[in-house]
């Protein structure tokens, strides 16, 4: 009997866990689809309104566009800079684990293997140049 309850212990924790995931999943998708709904019909209410109601629409357009660009351009900037810090802190850790020629000084290696930590720290970089050099320029 205390076998069967080191097996179901995992499954119902499984269930569970994807039993939550996809309730928060659906969830934000409802989210979603009301903000969607009340955009469309605040929009639809001011282009029915009298006077200047297109020119307020098509500002009210460009303003979530320009929210939508910086909010891009800052999560580029945190993805950046969490690479360039985990591809340094790779590099620093194998480094002291594997000694400076990559591998152990009691083995006598001359290899380079902490160097692999460049390869997340050049992916930070580069999310980094597009977001501050490439990235066309906010209105």
């Amino acid at each position: 009997m205390p076998n069967a309850i080191y097996f179901l212990f995992p499954l119902v924790l499984l269930a569970i866990v994807f039993t939550f995931t996809a309730a928060v999943y659906w969830v934000e998708q409802r989210r979603k689809e009301r903000e969607a709904f009340y955009k469309a019909e605040t929009l639809r209410r001011v282009s029915e309104a009298q006077g200047d109601s297109a020119k307020a629409v098509i500002e009210l357009l460009r303003e979530d566009e320009r929210i939508k660009t910086i909010k891009v351009r800052e999560g580029l900037k945190i993805g950046g800079l969490i690479n360039v810090g985990t591809g340094i802190g790779l590099m620093i850790f194998l480094g002291a684990l594997l000694g400076v020629g990559g591998k152990p000084v009691s083995a006598g290696g001359t290899g380079s293997v902490f160097l692999c930590g460049l390869i997340p720290g050049f992916i930070g970089a580069a999310m980094l140049l597009y977001v501050y050099f490439l990235a066309r320029p906010l209105e």
